[in-house]
């Protein structure tokens, strides 16, 4: 995949998971926690650990699940 294309992906406010081609997911909790450089992606977890990898690994990028309003 290529930057401008992950980058529009990637517009939005809601959590989303991208698939690279070895099978991991990386959630990404906020579009603020990723990084698109000229040659690198970087992805923040919510627990601050980062995550490298190469654009042209990404094969997917999906909407995370949507968390149902608590009741009271």
């Amino acid at each position: 995949m290529n930057r401008a294309w992950i980058r529009q992906q990637s517009r939005g406010s809601g959590t989303f998971k991208i698939r690279t081609s070895d099978g991991k997911e990386y959630s990404v909790p906020h579009p603020e926690f990723l990084l698109i450089g000229r040659h690198n992606i970087v992805i923040e977890s919510a627990s601050g650990l980062l995550d490298i990898i190469h654009p042209l690994h990404v094969v997917s990028i999906r909407p995370g699940s949507r968390r149902k309003p608590h009741s009271a």
